[in-house]
């Protein structure tokens, strides 16, 4: 049966509430009705598939207010940007199991903030098995849409992130189409790598508003494709039949001229859709801070503004899928 909505995906879990990747996180993104969340992972050490949104760990935990782990700060390039501080793949599982969540945006959400240093630091595998028990308890199929970062960048430190993932997946039950699993990242050959593995998922290549692929600039250099390249009908083309559908930052539909007014939607998805291509975008947040100029209102970067226009514009446009860090707004009004 053809969906009524788009997909509501928890990014991250219900980040505008609690600190993001962590357990609560987690839990309120699924008590509230999302129809999927979404893991980013990157490397231990030993292995382990840790879901943090970087391997950079030193805004979203406590690792840099714990004096056993101060010598462990360094600065690496990472996709070609230099980056100083505290990186998954310097500490064990058991380790990074010592540390705790912390909000990312202090600032922007206090109240999230107020949840600091309370829950550990989960593993991919932790949240395949707390879905799976969400979809039981709910009564309902609850996804998965597995982001996978850094996946070159981890191969050249010695780690196939395509074989850890097959691993995992396999070993939770994920593997073969038992829950509804989405497999998204920014480089398409760590998403050919996985689905040769044989593992049944969606495949969505997530397209930047600027830049290019990592894994392309290792290879290509400056001859490597945009992302915006990527979005054209003539890139498009070279996706259709290989990806199940992309994911793009919002401001690819919103098409926001100069003044940050919104002029869209633009053609992107109709594009897509002609050839086959499911839509994803992100990130759909109602703080000031993060709206379109045209859709901010008083009351400073934190306040909400009308985010209803916004998203308006992306329901309008057909996307198929969301990403949505207050669970609860993102299903009422997606669902409406």
């Amino acid at each position: 049966m053809p969906r009524t909505h788009p997909l509501v995906i928890g990014h991250r879990g219900a980040p505008g509430y609690r600190p993001e990747h962590s357990r609560s996180s987690y839990d309120l993104a699924l008590a509230m009705g999302v129809d999927a969340v979404e893991p980013d992972v990157v490397v231990s050490k030993d292995g382990v598939l840790v879901v943090r949104h970087e391997n950079e760990i030193s805004g979203t935990t406590d690792v840099a207010d714990r004096p056993e782990f101060a010598d462990r700060r360094t600065t690496k390039a990472v996709d070609h940007v230099e980056v100083t501080g505290w990186f998954t793949e310097d500490f064990t599982w058991d380790e990074i199991a010592t540390l705790r969540c912390r909000e990312r945006l202090p600032q922007l959400r206090p109240a999230s903030a107020a949840f600091d240093d309370q829950q550990p630091v989960l593993r991919l595998r932790d949240v395949l098995d707390l879905v799976r028990a969400a979809s039981l308890e709910h009564r309902r199929e609850i996804g998965v849409v597995l982001e996978i970062k850094h996946a070159t960048y981890f191969d050249a430190v010695g780690w196939s992130v395509a074989a850890l993932v097959e691993a995992e997946l396999t070993d939770a039950g994920w593997a073969q189409g038992e829950l509804p699993l989405t497999i998204e990242a920014f480089e398409s050959t760590v998403l050919r790598q996985v689905r040769e593995r044989g593992i049944r998922a969606s495949y969505i290549y997530l397209l930047e508003a600027t830049g290019r692929p990592f894994d392309l600039v290792a290879v290509l250099g400056k001859a490597a494709p945009t992302y915006k390249q990527t979005a054209r009908p003539a890139g498009l083309d070279g996706l259709a039949g290989e990806m199940d559908g992309i994911s793009v930052d919002k401001r690819m539909i919103l098409a926001s001229g100069k003044l940050g007014r919104a002029t869209g939607p633009s053609s992107l998805v109709a594009d897509a859709h002609t050839r086959g291509l499911r839509v994803f975008t992100w990130t759909c947040r109602p703080e000031n801070a993060f709206l379109a100029a045209h859709y901010r209102g008083r009351g400073g970067p934190a306040a909400f503004g009308d985010y209803e226009g916004e998203w308006a514009v992306l329901r309008d446009a057909g996307v198929d899928g969301v990403f949505v860090d207050h669970a609860d707004l993102g299903v009422e009004f997606f669902r409406r």
